[in-house]
C-alpha cells in the first residue's frame, strides 16, 4: 500500500489569537487546582493536596506546550478533500473527502467570540471522523464554510 504523500502546499495556519484562549482556560483551571489544594491543605487532607499538585503541574505544562500546540496546527484545502493536521509528538492527519461531508458548523464559545475567533467543525457519515478546526477568524470560518458547502454539493451531486 503506498503511504500518504504529502503535498509541498503551505499549510494554512490558524489565528494566533487561539493561544491566548488556550492560556486563559488552562489558566483559570490551574488557579480552580492551587485552590483547591491550599483549601485541602487547610482541612488537613494531604492526599488530596498531592492530587492536586499533580494536576496542577499537568495544568502548567499544558500551559507551557499551548503556543506550540496551536502552531502545530493546520489545514489543507486539496483537490479532493480537505486535510487537517494537529499534535506535537502524537501528530494527527485526517483527509476529510468533500463528497463525504454531511454537516459544515460553525461555533463561537463567549472568550473566542470577544476575540473574534470561531471553531469550524465537518460531520461525515463516520462518526470518528469529524474534524475541528479551532482558532479561524469569524471571516476565515465563514468563508471556508461557504466554500466547503459549495464543493460538497457539487461532489455528492456527481456522485
Amino acid at each position: 500500500m503506498d503511504r500518504l504523500e504529502l503535498p509541498a502546499v503551505q499549510w494554512r495556519r490558524v489565528s494566533s489569537k487561539l493561544v491566548t484562549v488556550e492560556l486563559l482556560g488552562w489558566g483559570i483551571v490551574l488557579i480552580a487546582v492551587v485552590l483547591a489544594g491550599v483549601a485541602m491543605s487547610l482541612l488537613g487532607i494531604w492526599w488530596l493536596v498531592v492530587v492536586f499538585g499533580i494536576a496542577a503541574v499537568v495544568a502548567i505544562v499544558n500551559l507551557a506546550l499551548t503556543p506550540r500546540r496551536v502552531r502545530a496546527i493546520g489545514y489543507q484545502l486539496r483537490e479532493d478533500d480537505l486535510l487537517f493536521r494537529r499534535g506535537i509528538m502524537w501528530q494527527r492527519f485526517v483527509a476529510v473527502p468533500y463528497g463525504r461531508m454531511q454537516l459544515v458548523d460553525i461555533n463561537r464559545g463567549p472568550l473566542a467570540r470577544v476575540l473574534g475567533l470561531s471553531e469550524l467543525k465537518f460531520v461525515t457519515a463516520a462518526a470518528s471522523a469529524g474534524v475541528t478546526i479551532p482558532g479561524l477568524t469569524e471571516a476565515q470560518a465563514e468563508e471556508l464554510r461557504d466554500h466547503l458547502v459549495s464543493v460538497a454539493e457539487s461532489r455528492r451531486a456527481g456522485l
